[in-house]
């Protein structure tokens, strides 16, 4: 199996500081660090994934520079990067005839709001044919809200993670 490293949403707005910070954002990039380096470092395709919102969100703003990339995984010449407007990296963009033309059958993926884009793109990998390996210490989410009860961000994870594990994704 070809894999590559699919990296997701990591911008300055989801880190620390930023518009829209999420739990533990740092310990977060800083196991996404580890995975691209071990990728660069055995020649794993790295594909990065980067949102960008409408004018009338409060982040991820076109221009802006909480839609940037982290500084500190910032793309080389070598990695893909690929911007999408919606939660399913896959939709209206050209993740997959990428993937396709690089040969790529297995996906590994991390990155920003597991609840949203990840849960959203592993899904829709499955979709596609493809098979997915999901870093849980790679992957972030936040507090969420239903019928005024505040969800914890770390049972939101373990959520999340749990409802991908056998069926759409190894979580590694």
């Amino acid at each position: 199996m070809k894999e590559a490293l699919l990296i997701i949403d990591v911008q300055n707005d989801y880190l620390e500081g930023g518009a829209c910070e999420l739990y533990k954002s740092r310990e977060t990039e800083d196991c996404i660090i580890g995975l691209l380096s071990e990728s660069r470092s055995i020649g794993r395709p790295v594909i990065y994934i980067q949102h960008i919102n409408p004018p009338t969100d409060s982040c991820l703003l076109e221009d802006t520079p909480g839609a940037k990339i982290s500084e500190r995984i910032k793309p080389l010449p070598d990695d893909i990067v690929i911007m999408k407007q919606y939660p399913n990296s896959f939709l209206e963009t050209e993740l997959n005839v990428c993937l396709r033309s690089l040969g790529v059958d297995k996906l590994i993926v991390c990155g920003m709001m597991t609840h949203m884009s990840v849960d959203t793109t592993v899904r829709a990998a499955m979709d596609q044919g493809y098979s997915v390996a999901v870093a849980a210490k790679g992957c972030t989410t936040k507090d969420l809200e239903f019928n005024g009860e505040t969800i914890p961000a770390e049972t939101v994870q373990k959520t999340c993670l749990a409802s991908l594990s056998g069926i759409f994704a190894e979580i590694i």
